[in-house]
């Protein structure tokens, strides 16, 4: 007789994975169909565990699990193929991905578009070298999809976005149309809010609007990231490294 409340071969992404215990790890998880789930995976850091080379991050697997407390117990864990690993600066925005996934996510919240969302920006990240793009469309795609964000595709009146207007953007108001902006403004074109969907930003001056305005709506969530913190004392760090060079 199977486990209660047992769910079976659920795509899933790896967020967070911790030691529990001896040899089992605690993992955090974005599943397709049932949203954040914690999974207890026993075992997992023996030398012969099966789970070893198939619990890793930004690649799909197919999870199974059991129980109804908060944390579950996986049952089996499949490779569903994928793509290889990013690298370098593509590592670190598949763990900030991860990381807002993780904060801004509740448990057990279903939200098939996240899962897409991440899905399609994990495989840009392992397959293309060009990804600030589709990481601004990551990011409004899933403050959209929570309900975080404005409405950014009408303006404060319920008019629709004009491509060659200017807009201040707040974060818990729709665009607001103005002729000038000010200098404590974030305001960005109508071009760009309606690019940003899609991740149509080709042009460097959209791809800085679209970088400013999501980092101002993503702070408003969440001051501190880890991650972004991390990659900016590295670029600090880079900057002072090439000044000094002799």
């Amino acid at each position: 007789m199977p486990p209660p409340h047992r769910i079976d071969k659920q795509p899933v992404f790896l967020l967070n994975s911790k030691p529990w215990r001896e040899n089992s790890l605690r993992l955090d998880v974005f599943s397709r169909d049932h949203g954040r789930i914690a999974l207890l995976a026993r075992s997992a850091r023996t030398r012969g565990s099966e789970l070893r080379g198939v619990i890793v991050p930004f690649v799909p697997f197919s999870a199974s699990w059991y129980g109804k407390d908060e944390l579950k117990t996986l049952h089996r864990a499949e490779w569903l193929g994928g793509w290889a690993q990013p690298q370098s600066r593509l590592l670190f925005s598949g763990l900030y991905a991860h990381e807002l996934v993780l904060r801004l996510t509740a448990p057990e919240d279903p939200n098939p578009a996240v899962f897409a969302a991440l899905e399609r920006l994990l495989c840009e990240l392992c397959t293309r070298q060009a990804h600030t793009a589709a990481l601004r469309r990551f990011e409004w795609a899933l403050l959209d999809a929570l309900g975080l964000c404005p409405d950014l595709r009408r303006d404060h009146h319920g008019d629709a976005i004009h491509p060659e207007a200017l807009y201040r953007i707040r974060p818990e108001a729709p665009p607001e149309r103005i002729t000038q902006a000010q200098t404590q403004d974030i305001a960005v074109s109508g071009a760009v809010l309606l690019a940003l969907p899609e991740g149509n930003l080709h042009h460097a001056h959209a791809l800085q609007a679209a970088s400013q305005m999501m980092k101002m709506l993503i702070a408003f969530r969440l001051p501190h990231l880890h991650t972004r913190n991390v990659l900016e004392q590295l670029q600090q760090f880079k900057h002072r490294l090439a000044h000094s060079a002799p």
